[in-house]
């Protein structure tokens, strides 16, 4: 029994338990041992001091004249020393010593004991991660089995299932080094047949805020605000943020002086590259930022189709926005929870040319003959397709039409101008005369 009570001392120096779970283990391992030395564990009493760790039994026996069961009786001298007033045939309550535990009774608590320390360190190795769902940890890369990473976490491992590793594609293998430390986000917690599983994983978008609230002390705070993530693991991520303090640019903040609060995401996310866009509750302004470093020249709301932006940009800018396999794109619309349509400029001139064409077919049919020389607005002089549509949404298709109005007419037209609207009706007249 004392190496009963030395297994108490050392398991309570090495687990951060509370007093209470052990005593409650001393407890119904003694009694267990209780049992099996005397059969039963009616009237047995364990008595532990919390302070000082004394451990004292007591258990009934009956007072007898001549001793035939030590378990059970006691001579009539030795009980008259626990109680004067001792008689014979009378039960009294007798403290034992622990040592007079055989080695059986000493072995059954102790494999009790270490059972119940385990079961309790169990519960409160669940209980502990069920609250860091969410949260980022840290492990030390232990093993590798079945391409998961099998890392040392406190007092458990976790798991970093294959499929959530940032690092590599689905048939590469875990190089990482045996105590490598890597910052894991907690996903899910189940008590399975071997212990605690705890799931982590590195490719989680969510990996990336909280590493932003470790980084950046603003973001921690709430006066910088991660809005939206969008992330191809290991390769690229577009982050959204948004001040919610006034005069606080969020991008800034977030990079850090020379770049080194992003720089150390980075570094953590083994390279992956880490874009920060400045967050706009206009969809259309947020896909331009979003689009970045590529140059927008138009972005405009879908009128058939919800959460759809169209995107003009210049030709040199198309494949930059596109990015490479279509990445920029992409992790944009994902970012803005908008699909994306681009063309470029050209592209949009030839679509807006069959657009009036079309429109003129039309208008040839209403008016006759004497409409089939007129222009359509796109062959103006100095007409872009900016313009172009600006001109087109208020009812200025062809080149008449444009000579039909006055120069205060389409002046008054957002984005055109005195001086863009003189030049443009001078340019329908002389395109009307050459016609005529």
């Amino acid at each position: 029994m004392n190496d009963l009570i030395a297994t108490v001392r050392q398991m309570m120096g090495q687990t951060e338990l509370p007093q209470e779970i052990f005593i409650d283990a001393i407890e119904t391992a003694l009694m267990q041992a209780a049992r099996r030395r005397y059969g039963t564990t009616d009237g047995i009493r364990i008595m532990i001091d919390g302070e000082s760790g004394l451990i004292r039994c007591f258990v009934p026996k009956k007072v007898v004249n001549i001793m035939r069961s030590y378990a059970k009786e006691i001579p009539i001298e030795e009980a008259l020393e626990v109680k004067s007033d001792a008689e014979i045939g009378e039960t009294i309550e007798v403290e034992v010593d622990l040592k007079d535990f055989g080695r059986i009774e000493a072995s059954t608590a102790r494999q009790i004991l270490t059972q119940k320390i385990k079961d309790a360190e169990r519960q409160q190795v669940l209980q502990e991660f069920s609250e860091k769902i969410g949260e980022l940890v840290t492990g030390y890369v232990h093993r590798i089995e079945n391409r998961s990473v099998i890392l040392e976490l406190d007092r458990t491992e976790g798991i970093l299932p294959h499929n959530d590793l940032a690092e590599f594609s689905s048939y590469g293998r875990p190089n990482f080094r045996r105590g490598e430390a890597l910052k894991c986000l907690v996903v899910n917690v189940a008590d399975a047949n071997h212990g605690p599983e705890i799931i982590l994983s590195r490719a989680n978008n969510n990996l990336v805020a909280r590493l932003f609230e470790l980084e950046v002390p603003e973001v921690e705070d709430g006066l910088v605000e991660v809005k939206s993530i969008a992330r191809d693991a290991g390769d690229g991520s577009k982050v959204a943020v948004h001040s919610n303090e006034q005069g606080l640019d969020p991008v800034g903040t977030c990079v850090g002086i020379r770049g080194s609060r992003v720089r150390a995401i980075v570094e953590e996310l083994n390279g992956e590259k880490v874009e920060l866009i400045q967050w706009n509750s206009d969809p259309t302004i947020f896909v331009k930022n979003a689009l970045q470093p590529a140059k927008i020249s138009r972005a405009t709301l879908s009128d058939t189709e919800e959460s759809v932006v169209k995107v003009i940009v210049p030709d040199d800018q198309l494949s930059l926005a596109i990015g490479k396999r279509g990445q920029n794109v992409r992790l944009s619309a994902r970012l803005t929870s908008h699909r994306i349509d681009i063309v470029s400029e050209s592209e949009s001139v030839d679509q807006l040319k069959a657009e009036m064409a079309s429109v003129f077919a039309n208008h040839v049919k209403k008016d006759e003959v004497s409409d089939l020389k007129d222009d359509p607005i796109t062959s103006i002089d100095g007409v872009g397709p900016k313009t172009a549509e600006i001109l087109t949404a208020a009812g200025y298709a062809t080149a008449s039409d444009v000579t039909n109005a006055s120069i205060d007419d389409l002046a008054n037209l957002d984005g055109i101008g005195t001086k863009t609207a003189k030049r443009i009706y001078e340019s329908a007249k002389a395109l009307k005369a050459e016609s005529d």
